[in-house]
């Protein structure tokens, strides 16, 4: 499966699956097949971490209720997660916590929730109470949701001049405000405008800074796909990149063929180290930010695991020293673009429906050995799934309890992404059968 299961089709999908239930449903008994749990501060091994997702948009009607938010947690719990991911700024680029400058989120398609109490620190207090941590997560340059036309794009024209160009066979066009097409989900900004940059930073500081998180998770921070971004802004940073003026641009990055597919020109491979270094270059001012204020907090960041083709959105998950990329659109400097050691913990998106065959590129078991080879030490990593791949308990190929003890059994944590397929498919269960097994094993071994 690929990326835009987890950044485009799953947050539409969710969000209808999920608007019209407000009731407390546990999706399932955590019960029924019970193990010893086991404390940590029995063994001289470090506990792994058990992460679960919770989107924005696909849990905002469930999660503005505050027992619902309890009864969750509890089960999260008491199924084996130690830490959760609360997401606090969904692509339409309103956040839910108190911020100083930006505003509430409030409604998403027609449901609106008017919450006299802080939706952050709530689930902080919450889960803190449950010796669970807490990693807030931003979607970083999406600026808009498409389909519904809601978010900060489209609220004013304050943003025009900063949302991503995109580049078709047609011509150029700002992305999502003139003619968007089928394909497009979100707004993007352009992620080399400083200005864009500093909004950023400011809203991630005032998270860190105001809230007793245990991480920060980087989400959407890159470009939206290949296209982008090709305004006159970026053309002006690429030439002072390469020391030299680009004068035929676009067509010198690329041009069509009549299929769609793209003709390299001349700077062709610049460009895409260009793009990488940028966003690589932010995530270090990130990194920064973070530690000046606040050196115990953690820098996540998720990302799909095709590495192959992340080049295309500046997205060098990998670290400097990994060089094994393709001379078809890699520079002998691409390498330099990587990531990973700017990162505490890399959230590696094995968001695959097959589980085990070291030799089967669609399976988690390679993705996590090859991302272990890319990855060459620079940060730790964490497998992740997404639970709609493994719904169906009867398969013993896409099992949720193999998944989740392949990313336990091969990593030092596990991301379960999101609790709304979680809660709809009954997979507690699962989830804690394949913690308990991967924890047994764990701390059996010397």
């Amino acid at each position: 499966m690929k990326s835009v299961l987890r950044e485009i089709f799953v947050i539409i999908l969710m969000l209808s699956a999920s608007c019209g239930e407000d009731q407390v449903s546990d999706g399932g008994s955590i019960y029924d097949d019970p193990e010893e749990e086991h404390d940590p501060d029995e063994t001289e091994k470090a506990e792994k971490v058990k992460m679960l997702w919770l989107d924005a948009e696909a849990n905002f009607r469930l999660f503005s209720q505050k027992g619902n938010i309890i009864t969750y947690l509890d089960l999260a719990k008491n199924t084996g997660f130690n830490m959760i991911v609360v997401d606090v700024r969904p692509v339409q680029g309103d956040v839910l916590y108190k911020s100083q400058f930006m505003p509430e989120l409030t409604t998403i398609g027609g449901f609106t929730v008017a919450r006299d109490w802080d939706y952050l620190q709530f689930f902080i207090d919450e889960a803190h109470r449950r010796n669970l941590k807490v990693v807030a997560s931003a979607t970083i340059f999406s600026a808009g949701l498409l389909q519904s036309r809601e978010g900060m794009a489209f609220r004013t024209n304050e943003w025009d001049d900063k949302i991503s160009v995109i580049y078709t066979k047609e011509g150029t066009r700002i992305s999502g405000k003139e003619n968007p097409s089928t394909t497009e989900a979100t707004v993007f900004l352009n992620p080399v405008l400083p200005a864009v940059q500093e909004f950023a930073l400011k809203f991630i500081t005032e998270i860190v800074t105001n809230y007793d998180i245990d991480g920060f998770d980087l989400d959407y921070c890159r470009y939206s796909d290949y296209s982008t971004d090709f305004s006159e802004a970026s053309r002006v940073a690429f030439s002072e990149y390469i020391g030299e003026t680009v004068v035929n641009f676009p067509a010198g990055v690329f041009t069509y063929n009549a299929d769609g597919s793209r003709n390299p020109g001349k700077y062709y491979k610049q460009w895409w180290e260009f793009r990488s270094m940028t966003i690589h270059n932010f995530v270090a001012k990130v990194k920064q930010a973070i530690k000046s204020k606040k050196p115990a907090v953690k820098l996540y960041y998720w990302a799909a695991s095709w590495y192959g083709n992340r080049y295309e959105v500046g997205q060098n998950w990998g670290s400097k020293t990994y060089t094994n990329h393709s001379s078809s659109w890699a520079t002998d400097n691409y390498h330099n673009t990587g990531f990973a050691e700017e990162l505490d913990v890399f959230l590696l998106g094995t968001y695959l429906n097959r589980i085990y065959g070291l030799d089967d590129p669609e399976s988690i078991e390679y993705g996590i050995s090859s991302a272990k080879r890319i990855i060459n030490g620079g940060c730790t990593m964490y497998g992740t799934i997404f639970a709609n791949n493994h719904r169906d308990n009867s398969d013993a190929n896409t099992n949720i309890e193999n998944a989740v003890y392949v990313c336990l059994r091969d990593t030092p944590g596990l991301m379960v992404f999101d609790i709304v397929q979680v809660i709809e498919y009954g997979l507690w269960n699962g989830i804690k059968r394949g913690i308990d097994k991967a924890e047994k094993e764990y701390y059996a071994t010397d």
